[in-house]
């Protein structure tokens, strides 16, 4: 609903308890900026969506005082929604130089590039929009051009973290300013949002420049081809796997679309370095000796379609893996891949690869991109915020941030964990959770945007559980008696020829239930489908605890 507001407003859209799809956003009066706009994946209960994004009904309500979106970084869990966004609130796009070029890609997918302003913005960048300017500052991700971002407004400064851990040794060159951090620090902070993905876990992240080390190590003792899977946007990760194969004299492959997208965008910007002559098709893999050869590829969190999935099956068309391989899986599951991962390794071992895998240190190829519980102090001790809201996790990380900013300063009250929906107003420089609008989740299916209602989500859990019954009758126009039939048809619910017994039985009880109803009843097409469904269900159930769904169509002649 749209409301004349006054003073300083915080929105959560998307990010909080939960992990996906963040969005957030700043309103001072009259103008609203959104940051980030990203998407999350499914779970096995929502059958047949693709992609889930922010629900953005309150923002098209007030789409006049919408003025721009601001991107932190380029992961997809805050850029995977854009194109469904700028579909529905054209307004300029702020990102850094790699992220745009990550952003072009989607918009071009989406064949609205040419509609959209792009505007590219690195930590030196300063935006005025009335009341209220922009400032950003670097911090180190486990992808290239992350900014922090603070909103200077007549109510107080607002900073948005983006996602960020403190690393002294990035694979980069792309350190945390820390001595902008604490002038803006020292400057005030009215509010800060601070992500919290691993608020649960002591101590500080550990440094990209450790995984460089076991990746060069893994390289050099490999005897065969080495195969090594890891998110296709963790460039610092690539830039380690290029540098190891220079080292043993191996050819790059690259498997998989995303892999490929994300490295032409990296090479083309600048944020890789490549030799001239490593990179080779993935139909030259097999020209060379498996001793000279390196692929990088996706799939590190099990799903069934990517790169690393099909090797571990022997169904990626042209490449092999074969015994004496070397297999890394250069990325931690993502809470409830788990099993999808186990099996992809399983698979690999049963083809004589050599796999290395496990989360975190275990392995020594791959550290979080998030920080520590040492790292967000470090982040809440330079800003000294007066208001802190933890963002971008699910309830409990929220929750172990909130005691964190507790424990280093922020006075007791003045941290507010919201769910998505939830409203922070700041007036006269106090802040108090005071409201809702609308947001939640808006579920994509293929490539429509229109909203999956539960229903239908319910009817298609239902189906893939058990199944359907599909009844047709064949009734009288003029006499409204029936004709013929009822002809029932099974899919998914059970085989018809080991089961014509109950077939027969139900198909008399269709005929009973039908020539039971009054004359007037059976003048309603809908009413009679009721009666069929409600008698047909209650046997169905009592012979099988099954509850298929039942579709009964008429036909009149």
């Amino acid at each position: 609903m749209s409301t004349n507001q006054r003073g300083l407003s915080v929105f959560a859209l998307g990010g909080l308890n939960e992990v996906g799809k963040n969005m957030y956003a700043i309103q001072y009066e009259d103008d609203i900026f959104i940051i980030d706009c990203g998407n999350k994946f499914p779970d096995e209960t929502l059958l047949g969506i693709d992609l889930i994004i922010p629900d953005i009904d309150y923002l098209v309500e007030n789409k006049d005082k919408v003025r721009a979106l601001i991107v932190t970084h380029g992961h997809e869990d805050h850029i995977g929604g854009i194109p469904f966004f700028l579909k529905k609130l054209n307004v300029p796009v702020y990102a850094t130089r790699f992220t745009l070029g990550l952003i072009e890609l989607k918009l071009k997918e989406h064949k609205i590039l040419r509609e959209t302003e792009l505007i590219e913005i690195d930590s030196n960048s300063h935006i005025e929009f009335g009341d209220v300017s922009l400032n950003f500052f670097k911090v180190t991700h486990s992808i290239p051009d992350c900014l922090g971002v603070v909103f200077k407004t007549p109510e107080g400064n607002v900073v948005h973290t983006g996602d960020f851990k403190f690393d002294l040794t990035p694979a980069t060159s792309e350190h945390s300013e820390f001595h902008k951090i604490a002038e803006i620090g020292k400057e005030g902070v009215l509010l800060l949002l601070s992500e919290s993905t691993n608020a649960e876990r002591p101590g500080s992240t550990p440094s990209e420049h450790m995984v460089g080390e076991h990746v060069e190590e893994a390289f050099t003792k490999a005897d065969g081809k080495v195969i090594l899977s890891t998110f296709a946007s963790n460039v610092s990760r690539i830039q380690q796997v290029v540098d190891a194969a220079k080292k043993t004299n191996r050819k790059l492959a690259l498997l998989g679309r995303s892999m490929v997208n994300v490295v032409g965008v990296a090479e083309e910007r600048g944020y890789l370095d490549v030799p001239d002559d490593m990179i080779i098709d993935q139909k030259q893999i097999n020209d060379f000796p498996p001793e000279r050869v390196a692929i990088a590829c996706t799939g590190s969190q099990g799903e069934s379609l990517a790169a690393l999935s099909r090797l571990s099956t022997g169904n990626f068309r042209g490449v092999e893996v074969l015994p004496g391989d070397t297999v890394i899986l250069a990325a931690g599951p993502i809470p409830g891949n788990e099993r999808s991962v186990t099996r992809i390794v399983d698979n690999l071992f049963t083809l004589g690869a050599n796999v290395i895998y496990g989360t975190g240190s275990s392995s020594g190829m791959h550290v979080s991109g998030h920080g520590y519980q040492e790292d967000l102090k470090l982040m809440l001790t330079l800003l000294k915020p007066q208001y802190f809201i933890p963002i971008h996790g699910e309830y409990r990380m929220l929750h172990h941030h909130q005691l964190l900013a507790e424990s280093v300063g922020v006075e007791e009250g003045h941290s507010f964990i919201l769910s998505n929906g939830d409203v922070v107003d700041i007036e006269n420089g106090e802040a108090r959770k005071t409201r809702k609008v609308e947001a939640g989740n808006t579920y994509v299916d293929g490539i429509g945007i229109d909203d999956v209602e539960d229903i239908v989500l319910r009817d298609r859990k239902q189906l893939s559980e058990d199944g359907m019954l599909v009844v047709v009758l064949t009734m009288s126009k003029t006499e409204k008696k029936l004709i013929s039939g009822p002809d029932t048809i099974s899919r998914g619910f059970v085989y018809v020829k080991d089961s014509e017994a109950l077939i027969n039985e139900v198909n008399e009880l269709i005929t009973d239930t039908v020539n039971d109803l009054s004359d007037e009843d059976r003048n309603e097409w809908h009413v009679i489908k009721q009666h069929i469904k409600k008698a047909v269900g209650k046997y169905l159930f009592s012979k099988t605890k099954k509850k298929p769904m039942i579709l009964p169509i008429i036909i009149e002649v």
